[in-house]
């Protein structure tokens, strides 16, 4: 959350400190051996390149068995997917707003990753680049020109997450 702590400056004035961009991750796959630092880092600079710097979120991953689960009680699609978002909506009062959860199934992601010939952490931050950009209101299934629009801002982010040393192509 938001916290707002006083620092003292060497001459005595105080000015306040805001920490931003709240970041909370749950592994809920314990058997995995996941980059959490990294991937928290890596979803405060995503909400960077996307001026949220005042935004919180909360990444869960999860197995397959438990994203089926949510697939099919959210999205009538009994079969697990790599990515959801649930997206809160909600703001607090110092303009703060917490845009809502990303979980991302690991097995799926570890899947499509060998599929790809990419590292784990490539397909981990492509989709929670995709589930932040979901918590922001785009839709790739909406439309063909949604679906446009949803693939640029996609592209954009990974360039400048490669620009910021995160990523690399």
């Amino acid at each position: 959350m938001l916290k707002a702590e006083p620092i003292t400056k060497p001459f005595g004035e105080a000015r306040e400190v805001v920490r931003i961009m709240g970041v909370d991750v749950r592994n809920k796959v314990p058997r995995k051996k996941i980059p959490i630092l990294w991937l928290k880092n890596t979803a405060r600079k995503i909400l960077e390149i996307l001026k949220q710097d005042r935004s919180e979120l909360s990444l869960a991953l999860v197995g397959n068995r438990e994203m089926q689960e949510l697939n099919s009680r959210y999205r009538k699609k009994n079969e697990p997917t790599d990515v959801l978002s649930f997206p809160s909506g909600e703001r607090l009062p110092i303009g703060t707003q917490i845009l809502g959860d990303v979980v991302i199934s690991v097995e799926q992601a570890e899947k499509q990753a060998t599929k790809r010939k990419q590292s784990l952490q490539e397909e981990m931050t492509s989709l929670l680049v995709h589930g932040i950009l979901h918590l922001l209101g785009y839709d790739h299934e909406r439309s063909k020109k949604e679906a446009k629009i949803m693939r640029g801002m996609e592209k954009k982010i990974r360039r400048a997450l490669c620009r910021k040393q995160v990523l690399r192509v």
